[in-house]
């Protein structure tokens, strides 16, 4: 036995689950593997997650002693909505006093839309519990709403966020009795009785289906002798243990694509970007700043839940995308995929198999129109091929990496023939599929840095992040159209098996605060970082993001650590620091030559440079300062595009925060807000800029550096907020 220390990360996706092993030490891909997704096995998608790790296992020539942490993502909630494999749940709404009345119309929920032609049925009773919990009460209510259906159970009771004992009490009473039961409180702490119960709810109608799925696929892996941890893909990004997905399988909802957006984050090192990740059907699009993707409230039917998951964009356009032909033009190019059709790709035939091509019209399925592009060989009359994205850029030569690479005396053959029935030069029809292919990616792209207010000025510092089978395919020419920088993430294929190998522990908290003081941040922000050590994370690696939502009045938290001491160490030569001087002008869109050092950790490097600015031919013009922070081996870890940088040690850091806050605010009729700060800290960058007053970001600050050596570097980079 070797004795490597070895994860292993599954992803479940549309066509194929990929598994990875990664060295946990060293972060290297030892082994991969894929088997198609079983969407239609009795197990569900679990099926291909056993199969896919097993075929690893055989391939690598993994010990089972040797795997330290094994996680997969999965679609099999995402599923059960959308095709209405939930359980009936039944609704115990509980209050007291004058809550009583609205209890019973907030909390009866009645059918709930889930897809078209898909719904969630829940059934509903009543108990005043004026006088407290009553056992025997609760346990006549459960066989009430069990004889009208009821699979499972929720509890919700009003302003169970101040109090979740009768919650929770009620919920145990239901369990004994032997049914599966989520206390509303379980899965929010936020005020909003229909919003906390339909979360409830939604939870509470996967259990059965969730449970199963789990349960074989931890006797599968306890069957092949793995004895480490078995932790799941969340929705927001981090991963979880199976038997906390046991009691909150809704986290695990849209768990694949939030997959690769944490292989962009912890192997492909994006800390500002747009990620794309190009499968075989869709294209999923994520923005990352200041290392932190965006995150959205979620919605199940149109309905928003207490659920946040990432900022994801799908949009139904990938490698294997079909050509859709009308009166001998390209109409549209998906959504439909040669996956999908059941044909071949024609970049992956041999020459000899497309003899006499034939162009022929297909409907892929039978709701859809019958013009996407086929072809049949003179030794077939039957459609065998599409053509597809993947194909054009083969065809054109556009294609980055080898993994999609194709056959192009093969192409060379069938876009001959496609020139002569449509009347139209083969270079010209292969750039129309393109262009209509990205055009859907660019509308995105183009929506989110709208959505998001990343500065137009920015865009010549902006870079495209391509990851998933199909990223060489799409990703240069998407950028190339848009005038951007671009890169294809390292085994860009399984990218997301690695996200998930890499994942964190993570845990969300938010709490409800119309007025937060310094100690309400510092007790959700303790919260969460006891969340995720309860889940397994080592202390030592957790690290803390806190939000003040002034808006919606609540504070939230994010923690995360890893289940071992080291996260990732790539053992890569450290570059010079002139080197990481023209690592950081790259990524930077200050004026060539103007960059230099302004400060530096024992770990991380800060650049700042200048940029001129002109308006009305050159009468008025202004001056901004780049920052661009990168580590020992020049990733870029922090981009600004205009910012100050302050140095001083720990010991003084919090007094030397203080006065960079005095001196910085901004006044406005909306009151006086502090500047958004990152204090850079070892190889740590601390992010300061959810919190919204002088007390809130002192008092984080203080308990970040409680263990910080007095005499490590601190270095502030720091700019005005905007009203």
């Amino acid at each position: 036995m070797s004795g490597r220390k070895v994860k292993i990360g599954i992803d479940v996706g549309g066509t194929f689950t990929h598994s990875v092993a990664i060295d946990a030490e060293g972060g290297e891909l030892i082994g991969k593997a894929m088997v198609p997704t079983t969407h239609t096995a009795r197990e569900g998608v679990a099926l291909g997650v056993v199969q896919s790790m097993q075929k690893l296992i055989d391939l690598a020539h993994i010990y089972p002693q040797e795997v330290i942490l094994i996680a997969h993502s999965t679609t099999q909630a995402t599923n059960a909505l959308l095709e209405g494999d939930v359980a009936t749940v039944g609704i115990i709404g509980m209050a007291k006093g004058i809550e009583r009345f609205a209890t019973k119309v907030q909390a009866r929920l009645g059918k709930i839309f889930l897809a078209p032609h898909k719904f969630l049925n829940t059934v509903f009773q009543f108990i005043d519990i004026t006088n407290g919990i009553d056992y025997q009460i609760i346990r006549e209510t459960v066989q009430r709403l069990h004889m009208a259906g009821a699979q499972v159970f929720v509890t919700t009771e009003a302003f169970g966020v101040d109090d979740q004992s009768n919650e929770q009490r009620a919920a145990e009473i239901v369990r004994d009795m032997g049914f599966q039961c989520t206390a509303a409180s379980e899965v929010s702490q936020l005020y909003g009785l229909r919003a906390r119960t339909l979360t409830a709810a939604i939870n509470a109608s996967m259990l059965p289906k969730m449970l199963e799925t789990a349960d074989m696929t931890e006797k599968s892996v306890r069957d092949s002798g793995i004895r480490a941890p078995l932790m799941v893909m969340r929705s927001d990004g981090g991963i979880m243990g199976v038997s906390e997905m046991r009691r909150r399988p809704i986290l695990t909802i849209l768990s694949g694509p939030a997959a690769g957006v944490t292989a962009a984050l912890m192997y492909a090192r994006v800390s500002e970007g747009i990620f794309i990740e190009v499968g075989g059907t869709s294209t999923d699009i994520s923005v990352i700043v200041h290392g932190k993707p965006f995150r959205k409230a979620a919605e199940v039917g149109g309905n928003k839940i207490y659920l946040r998951t990432l900022d994801v964009r799908t949009v139904g356009i990938g490698g294997g995308s079909m050509v859709r032909f009308t009166d001998g033009k390209v109409a549209d190019v998906g959504p439909r995929s040669a996956h999908i059709a059941n044909l071949r790709y024609l970049s992956f035939s041999d020459p000899e198999e497309i003899r006499g091509p034939v162009v022929k019209f297909v409907k892929p399925l039978g709701s859809d129109p019958s013009d996407y592009l086929s072809f049949s060989t003179q030794d077939n009359p039957d459609p065998q091929f599409a053509l597809t994205a993947t194909d054009a850029a083969n065809f054109l030569g556009v294609i980055e990496g080898s993994y999609a690479r194709g056959n192009v005396y093969t192409l060379k053959r069938v876009f001959e023939e496609l020139e002569k029935n449509f009347k139209r030069e083969a270079s010209h029809l292969a750039k129309d599929i393109l262009d209509k292919a990205t055009d859907k990616i660019i509308s995105v792209v183009e929506r989110l840095i709208d959505e998001y207010k990343l500065d137009e000025s920015a865009r010549g510092g902006l870079v495209m992040v391509g990851g998933g089978g199909g990223a060489g395919v799409l990703v240069p020419y998407v950028a190339r159209r848009l005038g951007t920088k671009y890169v294809i993430a390292e085994n860009s294929e399984v990218v997301s098996a690695i996200g998930v190998a890499l994942g964190l522990i993570q845990e969300t908290v938010e709490r409800n605060a119309p007025h937060p003081t310094r100690d309400d941040v510092l007790r959700v922000r303790q919260e969460a970082i006891d969340s995720v050590l309860r889940m397994g994370a080592a202390a030592e690696t957790v690290e803390v993001h806190v939000e003040v939502d002034s808006h919606a009045k609540s504070i939230r938290a994010i923690a995360s650590g890893s289940t071992e001491m080291r996260t990732r160490n790539v053992p890569l030569k450290p570059l010079t620091v002139q080197e990481l001087r023209e690592k950081a002008e790259s990524f930077s869109i200050c004026d060539k030559g103007t960059m230099s050092l302004v400060g530096k950790t024992n770990f991380l490097y800060i650049f700042q440079g200048l940029k001129r600015n002109s308006y009305l031919l050159g009468l008025f013009s202004s001056v901004s300062k780049p920052v661009v922070v990168v580590d020992q081996t020049g990733v870029v870890r922090l981009n600004i595009l205009s910012g100050e940088v302050r140095s001083t040690d720990s010991q003084h850091a919090l007094s030397f925060l203080e006065k960079i806050i005095e001196d910085s605010c901004t006044y406005g009729d909306a009151g006086v807000l502090p500047p958004n700060v990152f204090a850079i800290v070892a190889a740590r960058i601390i992010d300061l800029t959810g919190l919204i007053n002088r007390d809130q970001i002192l008092g984080v600050a203080g308990a970040e550096f409680q263990n910080v050596a007095n005499d490590e570097p601190v270095v502030f980079v720091y700019y005005p907020r905007r009203f």
